[in-house]
């Protein structure tokens, strides 16, 4: 779910607009130059991820941070990079013994 949530470039905007302060509804409509419904859909979606939550007092809904981290997010990630990169590694390493086998052979037809 979180990572559905952060798949949204509008999305991560209001993350970063919160990191600053909170903010309506509206105002994050208003930045971002979208429809009231438009925003609240996107706040729904990051509050259902934990990322964000609500509070509404008169007919004003604030939009703050949520308290919920992303470690295992972070975690997840750190492991499939380590497995890209050693992948990639491994990649690497046969397109140089490939390289020098191709090398070699050229050498030989010329002799």
């Amino acid at each position: 779910m979180t990572f559905a949530a952060l798949s949204d470039v509008t999305r991560r905007g209001v993350l970063e607009q919160l990191g600053d302060s909170d903010a309506s509804v509206t105002d994050l409509a208003r930045r971002f130059g979208m429809t009231l419904t438009g925003m609240k859909k996107h706040v729904s979606i990051l509050e259902q991820a934990g990322l964000v939550t609500t509070e509404k007092v008169g007919r004003v809904r604030t939009c703050k941070l949520g308290r919920r981290q992303l470690e295992e997010e972070a975690a997840w990630i750190e492991r499939h990079r380590e497995l890209w990169s050693a992948r990639f590694d491994a990649l690497d390493e046969l397109v140089e013994h490939l390289k020098s086998k191709e090398k070699a052979n050229v050498q030989r037809k010329r002799r």
